[in-house]
């Protein structure tokens, strides 16, 4: 399927998409339910997967059941965050040159993600790109997270574009859905926890950012 609008503005999700913090947050759930006897499973995996940190962590305790609040495993996981971030924070294979390849088409780019801005802030002042993008949505700026739309239709507005020029790329299942819903283009690009995923609606389901067949959609003019 090809993308039927001439793209005028990129819009990517952050966590296991740019940056490869979704394996890091696996990490993590695994840490948080190892200390309570229990497992992070394929299952869990999915649901939260894409999920604002508070909805997440609210599916792991009902998953669970387990006897902690949002709050207390918020605590715990900045703690963990704090030990991961500097030793394993990396940016995913082929971001670097597709940003380039952004830039050089002159389309603006924006990021909207489900995480909250303090941790985006700090995750891009990480990776060296904290000046790299027009704006930054976070959790903070929405009423209703992935998969509802409205992440991406406040993303379009901000760029005062039609959704319907706004190329998005996801690597989850909420996300796909959340871009879909809202009008964009969305160019899906599964990592490992999330070649499963069911991305309809997607014009593209990549192999990663460095895929070929990503370049001549974003060309079309």
């Amino acid at each position: 399927m090809a993308i039927l609008e001439p793209p005028k503005g990129v819009v990517f999700d952050l966590d296991g998409l740019m940056i490869n913090t979704e394996d890091l947050y696996e990490e993590v759930g695994r840490q948080l339910l190892e200390r309570r006897g229990k497992q992070l499973t394929r299952s869990l995996i999915d649901k939260i997967m894409g999920r604002p940190s508070p909805v997440a962590l609210q599916i792991m305790i009902d998953y669970h059941r387990l006897d902690a609040s949002v709050e207390q495993l918020e605590e715990e996981t900045k703690a963990i965050f704090e030990d991961l971030l500097p030793r394993r924070l990396q940016r995913m294979p082929g971001l670097t040159p597709l940003l380039e390849l952004i830039d050089e088409r002159g389309l603006p780019k924006a990021i909207a993600t489900s995480s909250r801005r303090e941790f985006v802030s700090k995750v891009l002042r990480l990776v060296h790109l904290d000046d790299s993008f027009l704006f930054v949505l976070t959790s903070e700026d929405v009423r209703r997270g992935k998969p509802h739309p409205e992440i991406y239709l406040l993303a379009a507005e901000r760029l005062k574009m039609n959704p319907s020029h706004v190329v998005v790329f996801e690597d989850s299942a909420h996300g796909c859905r959340s871009a879909v819903a809202a009008g964009t283009r969305v160019i899906a690009v599964p990592g490992t926890s999330s070649r499963h995923h069911d991305f309809s609606g997607a014009v593209l389901v990549a192999d990663s950012l460095a895929d070929p067949h990503i370049a001549p959609l974003l060309r079309q003019s």
